[in-house]
């Protein structure tokens, strides 16, 4: 995990070592100052020997002075190597996430993958910076404040060792304790970052049922497991301080008794018994500041397994070692094929495929819900890899292609239509980023999407809201459909894409289609009849399997699923109880 994670400091090496050079020069300073301030003490003070207090003031002065461009050098360096360590961290993860697959993603959940790029790369960051400078500082601060004390005297020293062995038994129970606490809280943290996501994307149908109570409640519960857990940490977390304080106490008073004790003695100076108790604030500041620091780093581990996690993850689909670039025509051909979408697992959604559609084709698919439509043709742009046997497109396996050339030939129009914020231009343009104004409109018109855009104010430089939540549904399934044929495709799948069109619209983009790219290969999944049946062959899926592949008219009086589709669907009966 670490390995990983240091990978990413990449540029930001050098401020790395930097940092805790600059902090190490900042405590030897502040070390020396309370020895110098013994020597004015005794040689100055006491001995009434101005020159002595001038030179060792200036003395101090320079220390002060050194130690300051030190800190000063150090939060610089510090800052710039934390927030360039995260700023790394968050675009290797989003890096990584764009090559998963979607077993990828599930894994991890969409709401799970921003809490590990917002807040765990916080947490990381946070105790970075704490770790290049705090934890430098504070333990190099408590071992020359130690060491500085047995060289005045070893006896007086003893009392800060016991301190020592005293917190750091109290620190490592409060770690093992809160560690498994603060691993839990993060895991919660997805929860509600999922509530929240899952409330604002579906905030319509929420308020269409009524159901800001229910959601209300919903987050109220997710928000007070997380408050619950915060607070029994905190709560050990608490007894720090308590324990820190009754250790500086006790240092103190054992310090005042058996300092007097020596100076009566003759074996201890006034001076000296200064200087050890600024060396035994130190020590115990610094004590403080480590226990910090066990706090940090324990918030800190489990947001830095959390990022490892997705950071180490291999993507499900890997490219070839010789990836092919060239695809010779769309055909495809699916032999012997099955698919499951967890792995090892006993029930396949696709079994035992095997069908063959030529280059230019257009193939309707038809089938219940559930009888895996949309999976069928995800192994065609390789969303997925089958279980067994091999999809082929131009005659070659996909798992040969290169995925970008692979996905540039392969053009979906998925069920749920995404836009993006912006222009219907630059929507457009994410088939084709350099396509020109007449490309843009000539597949808007074959999307029949130009009908609308001309009657909006600002036309094609209309702003598109994310989601597209300012176009209906029927606008936005066309604008994706304009932009999939931007790309120019060997094949094009429209996964029930005009669902929310008109059917005269509809036979209009079925028209364009066969008129303007007969040689694409065209998929046309739906539940309609009327938006397959002159298609030159019709895929019916039942369960998994093939029901049936034929024309229209063969199907009908072979095929009993395909019949009692249409009867349903031009008889007046039920559909939604057949599909």
């Amino acid at each position: 995990m670490l390995k990983t994670l240091f990978s990413y400091m990449k540029e930001y090496k050098r401020d790395s070592v930097l940092t805790p050079v600059f902090t190490a020069f900042e405590v030897l300073m502040e070390v020396l100052i309370p020895f110098v301030t013994a020597s004015v003490i005794d040689k100055g003070i006491e001995a009434g020997n101005m020159k002595m207090i001038c030179l060792y003031g200036g003395i101090m002065l320079a220390l002060a002075a050194v130690s300051l461009y030190c800190g000063v050098m150090a939060g610089r360096c510090g800052a710039a190597a934390s927030s360039g360590f995260a700023c790394n961290l968050r675009e290797g993860m989003y890096e990584k996430i764009q090559t998963f697959s979607f077993s990828n993603i599930d894994k991890f959940s969409t709401a799970g993958l921003v809490t590990r790029m917002t807040t765990d790369v916080t947490n990381l960051q946070n105790a970075y910076q704490m770790i290049l400078r705090v934890a430098v500082r504070a333990p190099l601060m408590l071992l020359c404040s130690m060491a500085m004390c047995f060289a005045i005297n070893a006896r007086l020293g003893l009392i800060f060792l016991a301190a020592l062995l005293f917190l750091g038994c109290i620190l490592i129970c409060m770690t093992r304790r809160t560690m498994p606490l603060f691993n839990e809280v993060f895991n919660r943290y997805d929860d509600l970052n999922a509530s929240v996501q899952e409330n604002v994307s579906g905030i319509r149908v929420v308020k269409a049922f009524v159901r800001e109570e229910y959601e209300d409640e919903k987050f109220t519960k997710a928000a007070e497991n997380v408050y619950r857990l915060f607070v029994k940490a905190e709560s050990l977390l608490a007894l720090n301080n308590p324990a820190m304080m009754l250790t500086v106490y006790a240092c103190m008073i054992a310090l005042s008794w058996l300092g007097a004790h020596y100076i009566e003695g003759g074996s201890l100076t006034t001076g000296n018994l200064t200087s050890m108790f600024s060396y035994v604030i130190s020590m115990l500041m610094s004590l403080m500041i480590l226990s910090m620091i066990f706090v940090m780093v324990s918030m800190s581990a489990a947001s830095a397994k959390r990022i490892a996690e997705v950071l180490e993850e291999r993507a499900d689909l890997t490219e070839p070692l010789e990836p092919s670039d060239e695809i010779a025509d769309g055909s495809v051909d699916f032999c012997r094929v099955s698919f499951s979408y967890q792995k090892g697992s006993v029930e396949d959604t696709l079994h035992d495929i095997d069908l063959h559609i030529r280059s230019g084709e257009t193939v309707g698919i038809i089938g219940g819900t559930g009888c895996g439509k949309s999976s069928l043709v995800g192994l065609i742009s390789r969303l997925y890899d089958v279980t067994d046997g091999s999809v082929c497109v131009g005659g070659r396996d996909v798992r040969s292609y290169d995925m970008e050339a692979l996905r540039n030939q392969v053009a979906v129009v998925l069920q749920k239509n995404v836009l993006f914020s912006g222009t219907i231009l630059d929507n457009l343009r994410w088939g084709k980023e350099d396509a020109s104004l007449e490309e843009c409109k000539k597949v808007c018109r074959l999307a029949c999407a130009d009908e609308f855009i001309e009657r909006l104010p600002d036309k094609y430089e209309t702003w598109i809201e994310q989601g597209g939540t300012n176009v209906s549904g029927g606008q936005r399934q066309r604008l994706c459909i304009a932009r999939a044929l931007l790309k120019k495709p060997k094949i094009l799948i429209l996964d029930d894409s005009t669902s929310a069109v008109d059917t005269a619209t509809e036979a209009k983009i079925r028209k364009a289609f066969a008129e303007e790219i007969p040689d694409t290969t065209k998929l046309i999944i739906s539940q309609r009849i009327s938006s397959i049946e002159n298609a030159d062959r019709i895929l019916v899926l039942e369960d998994g399997t093939v029901s049936g592949f034929d024309t229209h008219e063969n199907l009908l009086r072979s095929n009993a699923v395909y019949r009692e589709i249409y009867e349903a669907q031009t008889q007046g009966g039920d559909f939604d109880d057949q599909v």
